[in-house]
């Protein structure tokens, strides 16, 4: 089975979060949630879930993990500009590990620049900056190019998840 990594702070769209996390765990998979700092409880946008940070950023190593998921809401923000957080999936996009962004999710992933010359797509809000990013911007429930699974919004999960699943 495979170990997920969610990358995970406050303010994330709560659905975005469980649903995914639920269903790795279900489907077998070892999931982990890094957060800037370990221990920290981390509160969705809407209050419905909250969960604590396995470790932190400066803990997680890109080596250790076979996917990456970045929930969307206000959450991508915060991570984006954190330098590690950035070298963190910059470093499991060069080893080629799932690199899965739902909404804002996509944010990180700009500022990692690793979304140049890659079919996207993302919350509309962030289609400019996917554009900007080099990226095709494609208004599709979910994309998948190469090692890189994005999708716009919470309607989108089932097809996020499945992806995720089968790129597993």
């Amino acid at each position: 089975m495979a170990n997920v990594c969610f990358l995970l702070a406050n303010g994330y769209e709560d659905s975005e979060m469980k649903n995914p996390y639920d269903a790795m765990n279900e489907a077998g998979h070892k999931t982990v949630i890094v957060g800037i700092e370990k221990g920290a409880e981390l509160k969705g946008k809407k209050g419905t879930v909250s969960y604590t940070s396995e470790l932190s950023i400066s803990e997680a190593n890109a080596d250790d993990y076979d996917a990456v998921i970045i929930p969307g809401g206000g959450a991508p923000e915060a991570l984006r500009v954190n330098d590690e957080v950035v070298q963190f999936v910059k470093q499991a996009n060069e080893q080629g590990k799932v690199i899965a962004g739902i909404c804002h999710g996509p944010q990180v992933m700009i500022s990692a620049d690793i979304l140049n010359g890659v079919q996207a797509t993302s919350y509309i809000g962030i289609r400019d900056d996917l554009k900007n990013a080099g990226s095709t911007y494609l208004d599709q429930e979910v994309v998948v190019d190469g090692n890189i699974i994005t999708s716009r919004t919470p309607k989108d999960e089932p097809a996020f998840i499945k992806e995720i699943l089968n790129k597993l």
